[in-house]
């Protein structure tokens, strides 16, 4: 009989960890203004809680976040969420496309869970060009304690956010941008808020003989940045959000959007030490540093930084090193099992070229002819409410760029594509300078990059085994990047490109998956906490998926 009582007991413990909800982490955030001076001379910039960058946040698989954002700016605000999946829940994304803005002295409560992710990510302010005064700051989302990782636990666990800076903020910008001009080149570079100086406090602390991990994302809005340790290398361990291959580097490329972590062992003599973020595949030479303290030393860094690699073709070589690493048994990104991409066949070939034009004497970016406009309603909300055909137009491109990239056609740029098919995305860049692109709600695989061109007789170069699942690739000057993946996330979600002056005037469009179902097993229904602008201010609320 005890024992009939104890397995019972048993079977109602186990029965209700089934039923019960994953964990809540709460958050209560207050967006100002406040004056910091990044590269020595005082600027008005975005805080949140009074910090610059923002807070960290800590999340383990499968958390629910609860962010409560209180909007103390002079202007209408957003935060998005780099890498996130959002899985069914594009309501909460955080886009001009998908959310209506949070209005001066109100606040919304951002309610989503980081479901079967692991890894490095950031957040940023979404809306125009609030990004280049700051609001960004470290997400990170760690393997559940079931879950092994490929590594031995580290002895801390540091963010590490670098990326280009201007000395003047995003107001300044926009009224640049709307003029029809650049932004020119960046004022310098950052790391965690400073450029870094021979005097200042230690950024991160080591023990001799212990190993720590450094997440690394690039947060700026325009250049690609080499970051480097001085006198030690990286163990590349993850890359937004996939395990890798644990190959070894002197020295990482990281591309605007990217985030890499590494393991880095205090193995050098006691003594101080640099960690460097540096220009990239530009005419300007910007260079950050940091100190690293080892314990108990009392020796500066040597002041001779290590220099950064050359030429694009270095970086390519890097690039074609990163290994998926396959045998990791972390949460796997597509849970369809598309990790197998190699052996699935591609029902869709989508070719996206970039280029640059002038529409009535003012300077716009475009996607195959096409360069997007915000509409005063999400194109979400839009589609939600059945009113889309009076907002914006589907499929305003075609899958092949046009023949004329003179001809500009300026309009909301909508793709359609077909729940669960799984689709090649080519992007082209014709152009000299460095590009870079993020889609939201999805892991994409890379699976292939050169120089020129793509023709189909370039996916006999293609990794269909091992690419690296992840949300931002870059693409080379005059170059092409290949990425493969299963649309199988149903929402509306932004592909952009992370160079913020193109993405504001133009190099984006979003992708709407829907299901044919209209199932809350496919998609959420519209959060009651939802907000409404535009023209469905008014409207009647649809019925809720079933």
């Amino acid at each position: 009989m005890a024992r009939f009582i104890l397995l019972l007991s048993l079977v109602i413990c186990f029965s209700a960890l089934a039923l019960a909800e994953d964990p809540y982490l709460f958050f209560t955030w207050k967006v100002t203004y406040g004056i910091r001076s990044p590269l020595g001379v005082p600027q008005k910039v975005i805080l949140i809680n009074d910090q610059f960058p923002g807070p960290n946040i800590n999340s383990t698989t499968n958390n629910n976040l609860v962010i409560n954002v209180f909007n103390y700016l002079d202007e209408p605000f957003l935060l998005s969420w780099n890498g996130i999946q959002q899985r069914k829940n594009s309501w909460q994304d955080g886009v001009p496309g998908t959310n209506c803005p949070i209005p001066p002295g109100t606040n919304y409560t951002y309610h989503f869970q980081v479901k079967d992710q692991i890894g490095s990510f950031f957040y940023f302010p979404s809306l125009g060009l609030h990004k280049a005064s700051g609001g960004f700051g470290g997400l990170r989302i760690n393997s559940r304690l079931l879950i092994p990782v490929p590594f031995d636990s580290p002895a801390d666990d540091y963010t590490v956010l670098i990326g280009d800076w201007y000395k003047r903020n995003h107001k300044y910008h926009t009224r640049v941008l709307n003029r029809g001009k650049s932004l020119g080149r960046p004022s310098g570079v950052l790391i965690n808020g400073n450029v870094g100086k021979p005097d200042d406090t230690p950024l991160f602390n080591m023990e001799p003989g212990k190993t720590y991990r450094y997440r690394i994302c690039n947060v700026g809005i325009k250049t690609s940045l080499n970051f480097r340790f001085q006198g030690h290398q990286m163990k590349l361990v993850e890359m937004d959000g996939s395990h890798t291959v644990q190959n070894v580097y002197d020295s990482l490329d990281i591309h605007v959007g990217q985030c890499f972590s590494v393991l880095v062992t205090a193995d050098q003599p006691l003594g101080d030490y640099y960690i460097v973020a540096s220009s990239r595949f530009s005419r300007y030479h910007y260079t950050a540093t940091a100190r690293i303290h080892y314990v108990g030393s009392t020796t500066p860094p040597n002041a001779v930084i290590p220099p950064g690699p050359r030429g694009w073709a270095w970086s390519l070589n890097q690039w074609r090193s990163f290994r998926w690493n396959l045998t990791a048994s972390a949460a796997r990104p597509n849970p369809q099992g598309s990790y197998h991409y190699g052996r699935i066949n591609i029902t869709r070939t989508i070719k996206l070229s970039s280029s640059t034009t002038y529409v009535n004497g003012k300077l716009r970016y475009a996607l195959n002819g096409v360069s997007h406009v915000e509409t005063p309603v999400p194109l979400k909300l839009a589609q939600y409410f059945g009113i889309a055909d009076q907002v914006f137009k589907y499929d305003l491109i075609s899958d092949e760029p046009p023949s004329h990239a003179s001809v500009v056609n300026l309009a909301p740029n909508v793709l359609s594509t077909e729940f669960r098919t799984f689709i090649e995305i080519i992007l082209e860049n014709p152009e000299r300078s460095m590009q870079s692109y993020h889609l939201d709600g999805y892991s994409f695989f890379s699976v292939g990059m050169g120089p020129g061109k793509w023709s189909p007789e370039r996916r006999k170069t293609y990794n269909l085994l091992d690419g690296v699942s992840r949300h931002t690739i870059q693409v080379y000057p005059r170059s092409w990047s290949a990425i493969m993946l299963t649309f199988d996330n149903a929402g509306m979600w932004n592909l952009r490109s992370e160079m913020l002056e193109r993405s504001y005037l133009g190099q984006q469009l979003y992708v709407s998956v829907v299901s044919p179902a209209r199932s809350l097993r496919d998609e959420y229904s519209m959060p009651n906490s939802t907000l409404l602008c535009g023209s469905v201010a008014g409207l009647p609320l649809p019925p809720p998926y079933t």
